[in-house]
């Protein structure tokens, strides 16, 4: 019987084999005729006699001297055969080796294809890195565009719009990439074949659209820099990116006091839940205003002493810093007019879903062609629930302070299975809680960028899909679609802020302890202004991709 493990080796025995046959018969062939040959033309010649019969001895060997040439060209044929058929046997050999390269051990080595964990955690880590490159990109711009008819120091050193578009346009393309990967990985958490040949199709997609993204800020990083011209000094770019800089910062530090005052209102008018999205915004504002004072004083100092390299260092540092104190004072305000406006939709909502539960308890010819395909049971429990809902919320109304936009999720949410729209306030409503959810997960990814993983930032992106998606055209989607999809992108954004707040807590706060982090180093660490992993926060990012995003700190030592 066979053993197995001579049954698994790969039959090569034969190939060799066959290899010396070859050998041997094309030598032999060879051999016998170089023996034969001078035989036959040996035996050819004869006694020859004299006199008369010298000319048949003279046509004998002119006969001979031909048969004796053509024997001789018969041997330098064989052997050109010879020689073309090894080579030829040569070339195939050595054309299939290249095919099939094989190792010392005689196993063809292949290119192996990553697994799909590995490549899956690799699609995961890159959505992070270009999600951050896209918003540490728009930052940085975003002082850029500040700077547009600012002069600086010298006449000629402001900016127009036409300098910026290049930069805003390969943005735009680059988050359009971006937009596309998070698309991919959303479909593929939503449900792929299973077969590890279409999860590595897609998984490779994410990856090379997300480098696409990085390779297109890159390619712009070097010609941005010349564009903010921070390496002139305090008398060309530097100068006047300081100004920005410096401008925004008074307005933020002014705005602190009566946001926090602002905030208090909000706690007072509105019920606890109303406002735990901002709850602590006052405080991370400070916090990084406060290690934008330091950076701004540096890149002072650093910039009037001729250091401009490292000046620009501590400028970014301060910029990113001033960025996200920002969206901790805009979170404030932008909440407070959501609050307003919900508040203010409140009645109208009640109103209009007391009009569609009429509808749909009529009968069916009055139902429309909504409910056409459900069972009569079926609908008579929606409106019971729906009516339910309406009661509830209600209630909440007269019991004292409450949560506009939490009123208004549960009005839209509870009436929408017996939508048919008779009432156009639902898809404004949806709207309303739709962009407030969005919003809020988006400000807590900006500011906690180095904690917040991919699936928190996939549920967001689809979220921010579903929201701006073009409107409907009178014959487009029907209200229930739309309104299915506002209900989606705000579930998914509050998903998406549930998991970057769990992110931030498993990641906890680099420095750990009271009074340990008086200059704010901390939280721009948390907050991605810093890339991290050395004791002074390491450099700071900057526009670009992979490649560029920290080359503001490569010569500004911190000092913090």
């Amino acid at each position: 019987m066979t053993s197995s493990l001579i049954r698994g080796r790969p039959r090569r025995g034969a190939s060799h084999i066959s290899v010396r046959v070859v050998h041997a018969l094309v030598g032999g062939l060879v051999g016998v005729a170089w023996l034969v040959l001078p035989g036959m033309t040996i035996g050819g010649e004869g006694p020859v006699a004299g006199g008369a019969e010298r000319p048949v001895a003279g046509a004998v060997a002119q006969g001979e001297v031909g048969e004796t040439s053509a024997a001789e060209l018969v041997l330098p044929m064989l052997a050109l055969v010879a020689v073309v058929v090894l080579a030829a046997y040569g070339f195939l050999r050595r054309r299939r080796r290249a095919r099939g390269r094989t190792t010392p051990g005689g196993a063809p080595v292949q290119v192996a294809e990553p697994a799909v964990a590995e490549l899956g955690e690799r699609a995961r880590a890159l959505l992070v890195e270009a999600d951050d490159w896209v918003r540490v990109s728009r930052e940085e711009l975003g002082f850029v565009e500040g700077r547009v008819g600012v002069v600086g120091v010298r006449p000629d050193a402001s900016l127009g719009a036409a300098d910026v578009e290049p930069f805003a346009r390969v943005l735009r393309d680059a988050e359009a990439e971006l937009a596309v990967a998070f698309r991919m990985r959303w479909q593929y958490e939503s449900g792929v074949a299973g077969e590890d040949a279409a999860r590595r199709h897609v998984l490779a997609g994410i990856v090379g659209r997300a480098e696409e993204a990085g390779r297109l800020l890159d390619a712009q990083a070097a010609a941005f820099d010349r564009l903010r011209g921070l390496e002139e000094g305090l008398g060309g770019g530097l100068g006047a990116a300081l100004a920005v800089a410096e401008a925004r910062f008074r307005e933020l530090a002014g705005r602190t006091a009566g946001a926090d005052a602002a905030l208090r209102g909000l706690g007072e008018r509105y019920a606890p839940s109303a406002v735990a999205a901002v709850v602590g915004h006052v405080e991370q504002a400070k916090d990084r205003l406060v290690f934008a004072t330091t950076s701004l004083n540096q890149a002072r100092q650093r910039a009037d002493s001729g250091e401009n390299g490292q000046a620009a260092g501590h400028l970014r540092s301060a910029e990113g810093a001033i960025a996200q104190a920002a969206v901790f004072i805009d979170g404030i305000d932008r909440l407070a007019g959501e609050l307003a406006t919900a508040a203010a939709m409140v009645q109208a909502a009640l109103t209009g879903g007391e009009v569609e539960i009429a509808g749909a308890r009529g009968s069916p010819a009055g139902v429309g062609d909504a409910f056409v395909d459900v069972p009569p049971g079926e609908l008579r429990a929606r409106v019971t629930h729906a009516d339910f809902v309406l009661a509830g919320v209600r209630e909440t109304l007269t019991a004292g302070p409450y949560d506009p936009l939490d009123l208004l999720r549960r009005i839209v949410r509870g009436v929408e299975p017996v939508v048919a729209g008779r009432a156009g306030v639902f898809p404004a409503a949806a709207l309303v809680c739709a962009r407030s959810a969005v919003a809020d997960a988006d400000d807590v990814v900006a500011t906690h960028r180095a904690a917040v993983g991919s699936e928190a930032r996939t549920r967001l992106a689809e979220a921010r899909r579903l929201l701006t998606a073009p409107a409907p055209a009178p014959t487009g989607r029907s209200p229930r679609r739309e309104l299915a999809d506002l209900l989606a992108a705000d579930t998914l954004a509050q998903q998406a802020r549930e998991l970057a707040e769990q992110d931030v807590r498993v990641h906890g706060h680099p420095v750990d302890g009271p009074g340990e982090d008086v200059n704010g180093l901390a939280g721009a660490v948390l907050g991605g202004v810093l890339l991290g992993g050395e004791p002074d926060g390491g450099p700071p990012t900057s526009f670009g991709g992979p490649h560029t995003r920290g080359r503001r700190g490569e010569t500004a030592p911190r000092g913090h």
